[in-house]
């Protein structure tokens, strides 16, 4: 059975500068379930979720969501169309509280209590820390604080950028299973993350990065059982990155 893109962007190019960073992606996102973004540093893969959310304008190319065309769209826009972002550096408000970030997060209103219950679930440390400074979190919990304020509305879409980067494994278990929670529910997700094992577990379908454009498309399942091919496209292989 097909699944209809959510996302799709067709010969887009962003330069920054004098750089000509992507250099004609093409890249479908289907609706439902997880699509990772894998690629060496400096590939382009952060221009990429940046270039989405119109933080960086395409120079080149168009991206549509869900059947529309959000290119040159200001982000408060495309936010509002139901894609939110969770940036590598988190985008938190360490001086103020966990709380009062979550509240600067629900720009639609009040904070929904059946989800914020269910967030404090998938996220225990954001309902201990409720009333601390986010800035006194760890670094594992100031990221799940991200992606908590990311997700206190109903997303179609959520970017997220390496959110296991720096982390230890313990931490990482529990983003994993946050996001195997989240995935289950009607929002899709598209990861750009290093941990190879960490996104093979986790990933459903997968897009390959190089030099400004994507090289490989295709199942994570197929990626992650033929070493031979990550070799190839990538430098590494699944059982070295265990």
């Amino acid at each position: 059975m097909t699944v209809n893109p959510l996302l799709s962007l067709q010969g887009v190019h962003t330069h920054i500068g004098p750089y000509h960073i992507l250099q004609g992606v093409d890249l479908t996102v289907p609706e439902g379930g997880v699509t990772v973004l894998l690629g060496r540093n400096g590939a382009g893969k952060t221009t990429t979720l940046r270039t989405i959310m119109g933080l960086w304008q395409a120079s080149k190319g168009e991206i549509h969501f869900h059947d529309h065309m959000i290119t040159g769209l200001a982000t408060p826009e495309i936010s509002r169309r139901g894609i939110a972002f969770v940036p590598e550096d988190m985008g938190i408000f360490t001086d103020l509280t966990v709380e009062e970030n979550m509240i600067l997060a629900a720009v639609n209103g009040p904070m929904d209590a059946k989800r914020l219950a269910w967030i404090k679930d998938l996220f225990p440390p954001i309902g201990t820390f409720w009333a601390s400074p986010a800035g006194t979190l760890s670094g594992g919990q100031k990221q799940m604080l991200s992606v908590a304020r990311a997700i206190i509305e109903p997303r179609r879409l959520i970017l997220i950028d390496e959110p296991t980067k720096g982390l230890a494994p313990a931490i990482v278990k529990a983003m994993i299973d946050a996001l195997a929670e989240l995935k289950a529910t009607d929002t899709t997700i598209l990861l750009v993350e290093q941990n190879f094992a960490m996104a093979s577990s986790i990933g459903d379908t997968v897009a390959v990065m190089d030099d400004g454009r994507i090289i490989h498309s295709g199942s994570m399942q197929e990626l992650a059982g033929d070493s031979a091919l990550q070799e190839k496209l990538m430098g590494l292989s699944l059982e070295a990155h265990q």
